[in-house]
Formats: C-alpha cells, structure tokens, sequence
C-alpha cells in the first residue's frame, strides 16, 4: 500500500457518482464503471474487477448507516486509469494483506487481489470523516486517443 504523494493532475476524461453503502450500490458501481469505460474505449480488465472490490470494500468495512459512498474514474495524460472510492469510515484504514502461517480466511483477500492487479494503490486520508482508497492501472497510448 503506497501513501498517496503525487500532486494530482486534471484528468482528460473523469466519471463520478455517488452510490449506497450496500451491496448492492457495490455491484451498480461495478455495472456502471464498466459501461463508463466501454464509453471510453478503455480496456475492462483488470479496472472492472479491483472497482468490484473496493466498491464492496467500502460497503461492507466503511460503511456508516444512512451515509453513501461515491465511486471516481479519471483517465490521465500519463495513460493511467485512477479508480477511487470514498467512504466515511475515515477512522477505518484498509489493512495491508499479509502472509501469514494462520489458516487461509474465507474472505480478506480483496486487497491482495487489487495489489496484484494495480500497477499502485494506496489510501489518502479526509476530509474527516473520509478515506479514499484509491488504485492507478497503466493504459496503453491509444486508451487517451
């Protein structure tokens, strides 16, 4: 996991929407980044599947009752697709996966599965009472076109 250091860019293409904290606003993010970044011409894989895990991330750990969270896309110049979500749950950091001699968990591997899938990811902080987990995945040059 990378603390986020980078002065953000204005991105060429940028999609936003806020969605319920439940599981099924983490499945509506993951239909309408998919239809966002068809519109975009932007390769699905791996974005479509580390967006299904943060989202429901998000909705299940960071979720605060009547309180929403709100899924970002950005395409940058540097061909790099910015996939954010923002929940309330600011107090609640994602811990970084580990291995470990316990027996394997049932759940738990989210993150390790969007370490392995983003080229980074990270979380940032705020505003109180916020947290953005956040995850880069190159694209080609012709995904800017």
């Amino acid at each position: 996991m990378n603390q986020e250091i980078t002065v953000p860019c204005v991105p060429l293409r940028q999609f936003f929407v806020p969605l319920s904290a439940t599981r099924r606003g983490a499945r509506l993010a993951r239909l309408l980044a998919t239809e966002q970044l068809r519109a975009w011409d932007v390769p699905l894989a791996p974005a479509r599947l580390i967006v299904a895990e943060l989202a429901t991330n998000a909705a299940v750990h960071g979720r605060v009752p009547g309180r929403s969270f709100r899924l970002t896309l950005s395409v940058h110049r540097s061909a790099v697709l910015r996939i954010e979500v923002t929940d309330t749950r600011g107090d609640r950091l994602p811990v970084s996966p580990r291995a470990t001699v316990d027996p394997p968990a049932e759940s738990g591997y989210g993150l390790l599965l969007v370490g392995e899938l983003a080229d980074r990811w990270g979380v940032r902080c705020g505003p109180v009472p916020s947290k953005t987990v956040w995850a880069e995945v190159g694209l080609g040059p012709e995904a800017i076109g």
